[in-house]
């Protein structure tokens, strides 16, 4: 009986101990990622010799946009060439980090590595890199480290993990065995060994970005292919070792990242602590022949729509071959900027609400709600990751509503309307107790009236040539 007893106390102990392990980390992590829960918006830089190309290969376009050595199988010492022509003379960190500063984003995290293999930072453990093979010879990450701190923004870095074109020992398995691995130059797809590829330069390069630059915020991870569960967590007790504070996104692969990754889509499944990244354009890297560019509005609609539901935005520019953002980029970054001057506190540190959106519930000044009239919709993309050009968000532009939810207010999204008012079933009488209600960047008193069926709002009529995003903040009665 003794001995139950005994057992039944280790057990309680045991069982006590994990519980305590796990509440722990819970309480790590969720500090950890406590700044980038409340940044909600960063910018995305995809930079390598592909923005030297410009999209073009041999005088013609080249299919797969950054990817391009991939798709057209091209020789190592060949690509490698591109980088005696790299030299961005009119690079500027400042200018970049600002420009995201001004845009209202909180971090940047920038491709260290794609998957060409090619070290966009001085590598002392590969000669493969921007310093020692370019006339350039300068390490841009030195200069925006130096920016991000200038302007308090977080320093990320992006580096492809399981795909590595100018390494002989990387196999990869998607769509099928070996179908993203450099084929052309190493055949062989039996003889790479992985543990050699993540000894010989993962682990290095990661010390380096590690330890060359200060406090970095995150590492972003990349197609983490063929890793291991093992060499996943190698890889995560090597990041806390160098920067406890560093967080990891989802694609170091085997679940154990800090936040999950949506590609080029507007939803998730995961319902907290997830971010999608999308483009401006068709492409991540800069191509002189992408003409398809989202307008302010649609990218706007977009933080929106991502951040009414948990998750941040992370948006992409790809700079060009001299070092400069593209000018459709820049007036991009400027048209959210000053609609984040008025309504970023509808942002930043916002939470999702008990409900995301109505739909399109935007009805005239006569007509009368729950009419049954429910036109348009809204198309969210499919979450699927493809490859190179993949953009699966919607483009449509209907009138809807979204929300966010901070302390003790609603913040209530009219995007694009079409009328003259706003009929908000989710804060109907009974619903919600009101206290007052303001619209950002306005001092104007606004005019509301809480129906049983829901609370109606009027809609700016001068738009100025603003986005036509309004934000009311909804302080509700404690």
């Amino acid at each position: 009986m003794r001995r139950i007893v005994y057992l039944c106390f280790l057990l309680v102990l045991t069982t006590t101990a994990l519980c305590q392990q796990l509440q722990h980390r819970s309480h790590t992590v969720t500090d950890k990622l406590a700044w980038w829960s409340a940044a909600r918006f960063g910018l995305f830089i995809h930079w390598g010799l592909y923005a030297q190309t410009a999209g073009d290969w041999n005088g013609r376009p080249t299919r797969g946009g950054e990817h391009f050595m991939l798709y057209e199988k091209i020789p190592l010492h060949s690509y490698a060439q591109i980088a005696k022509d790299f030299n961005p003379t009119s690079f500027d960190a400042d200018s970049w980090v600002k420009a995201a500063k001004d845009a209202g984003m909180k971090y940047i995290v920038i491709t260290a590595k794609h998957h060409d293999g090619f070290a966009m930072f001085r590598s002392p453990s590969s000669d493969y890199n921007i310093v020692q093979q370019t006339p350039w010879q300068r390490d841009p990450m030195q200069d925006l480290a130096a920016a991000c701190k200038k302007y308090d923004i977080k320093l990320g870095f992006y580096y492809s993990l399981g795909r590595d074109w100018a390494d002989p020992d990387v196999p990869t398995n998607w769509p099928t065995r070996g179908g993203r691995s450099n084929s052309w130059d190493y055949p062989d797809e039996d003889a790479k060994d992985l543990t050699k590829y993540i000894a010989r330069k993962v682990k290095p390069q990661l010390r380096e970005l590690l330890t060359q630059y200060g406090p970095i915020g995150l590492i972003w991870f990349d197609t983490p292919e063929l890793f291991s569960k093992r060499q996943s967590e190698d890889i995560r007790r090597f990041i806390n070792d160098l920067q406890p504070q560093c967080i990891v996104n989802s694609r170091i692969g085997n679940n154990l990242g800090d936040y999950t990754v949506v590609e080029q889509s507007l939803v998730s499944k995961t319902p907290e602590n997830w971010e999608a990244c999308i483009t401006m354009s068709a492409n991540w890297g800069y191509n002189r022949h992408d003409t398809i560019w989202k307008s302010p509005e649609i990218l706007v609609r977009n933080l929106v729509e991502v951040v009414s539901k948990g998750g941040n935005l992370l948006l992409n520019v790809g700079p060009k071959g001299d070092g400069t953002f593209p000018p459709e980029s820049i007036a991009r970054l400027r048209n959210i900027g000053d609609w984040m001057v008025m309504n970023g506190e509808a942002i930043y540190g916002s939470r999702a609400w008990k409900v995301s959106g109505e739909g399109n519930l935007l009805l005239g000044e006569q007509e009368q709600l729950l009419t049954g009239q429910t036109a348009g919709k809204q198309v969210d993309g499919k979450e699927n990751i493809k490859d190179a050009v993949n953009d699966a968000t919607s483009k449509e532009v209907v009138p809807d509503i979204r929300f966010t939810a901070k302390d003790n207010c609603v913040y209530v999204f009219i995007r694009s309307p079409n009328k003259r008012f706003a009929m908000i079933k989710s804060l109907a009488a009974g619903q919600a107790k009101i206290d007052k209600i303001s619209l950002l960047g306005s001092r104007e008193n606004i005019p509301w009236t809480q129906h049983a069926a829901a609370l109606q709002l009027p809609i700016p009529q001068a738009n100025n040539g603003n986005i036509p995003v309004y934000v009311y903040k909804v302080a509700l009665v404690n």
